[in-house]
């Protein structure tokens, strides 16, 4: 038979399945005697786990959640999965010191051999530019949020970097979801003010109490939250993730030189120093200033809105090298 603290530990393994256990089901699988899982149960209830007991022919038990957090068990597979992901979360700004502090605590007790395998995967997540010390966010009011949109409770919050003149009225919204976006949180609401879907970045919002009064949740366009935030990211109402503008050119380059700089262009070889490039941005110019940038001979293919964009370009650069060259 194993030793007391062994087969705790296996019968917590076993009730962390999230299923229901008979007691003559735990006791074979353990192999021991029902009353000895008995006497188990009761020992992991005194260590605060909440475990359930309903009645059958040979009674049953089901561990459920407690008002405490109790001593939790991974297996190594586990435990290492959940070491790399604190570590990625630890360069969020979002949550970066409260998962460092977490993760510190778990590799204090994790065993050596698995510490060596943690202390092996180090995990460098690089945060995109706009992701900086500006945009901090505090675990608390994501809880916060993350309340208000299951309990659909309308928010009112200051929004804005620090006011610099005249406070601006608070926004009122209907809060339906929370999500991230290229190393930021933004919060997904309906503004009742300007009767349409908004999206505000958490880091700039100050809720304020209390919460107002429920309300029915409405259907994003698409009805698919991350085609709604890509395609507000690219100009579009949301219903679509498709860019505003989208044009075809012929490069004098390789399409294994253009593909690693398209982003999510599609990239077509025509023949040797050939290739057509599809590419998508916000709007005309900023498409044929993305296109230029691969300094090379450039045929646009269409539409006519891109051609007419290269040639007001052009303009532009052309006053430009001139005054330089003036001075």
């Amino acid at each position: 038979m194993q030793k007391t603290s062994s087969r705790l530990l296996a019968l917590l393994s076993l009730l962390q399945t999230h299923r229901d256990w008979s007691g003559d089901d735990l006791a074979e699988r353990l192999d021991v005697t029902s009353r000895t899982v008995r006497r188990d149960i009761d020992r992991l209830r005194e260590l605060g786990y909440r475990i359930l007991a309903f009645k059958g022919p040979s009674g049953g038990y089901r561990l459920d959640a407690g008002a405490h957090l109790p001593p939790l068990l991974f297996d190594d597979g586990q435990a290492v999965a959940l070491a790399l992901a604190l570590q990625t979360a630890a360069t969020s700004t979002a949550i970066g010191e409260d998962a460092a502090r977490a993760l510190s605590t778990m590799r204090q007790v994790m065993p050596s051999r698995l510490r060596r395998r943690i202390d092996m995967l180090q995990v460098t997540a690089v945060q995109p530019p706009e992701a900086g010390k500006a945009a901090h966010v505090g675990t608390q009011l994501l809880t916060e949020l993350s309340r208000v949109i299951h309990a659909r409770e309308e928010l009112r919050f200051d929004f804005g970097h620090e006011a610099t003149g005249p406070a601006e009225p608070p926004r009122r919204t209907q809060p339906h979801h929370l999500v991230t976006w290229r190393g930021l949180w933004y919060l997904i609401a309906w503004d009742l003010d300007r009767d349409d879907w908004r999206t505000f970045r958490v880091d700039r919002i100050r809720p304020r109490t209390p919460t107002g009064p429920r309300f029915t949740p409405r259907g994003l366009p698409g009805d698919d939250v991350a085609a709604f935030v890509t395609g507000r990211f690219r100009g579009t109402d949301g219903s679509t993730t498709d860019w505003p503008c989208r044009g075809e050119v012929v490069l004098d380059l390789p399409a294994q030189a253009v593909a690693p700089f398209a982003q999510d262009g599609i990239v077509e070889e025509l023949g040797p120093g050939r290739c057509r490039l599809t590419l998508g941005s916000w709007s005309w110019t900023g498409l044929a200033a993305a296109v230029g940038r691969f300094d090379t001979d450039i045929r646009v293919i269409g539409p006519p809105q891109l051609t007419r964009a290269f040639g007001e370009l052009a303009a532009r650069y052309a006053n430009a090298g001139g005054g330089a060259s003036e001075k």
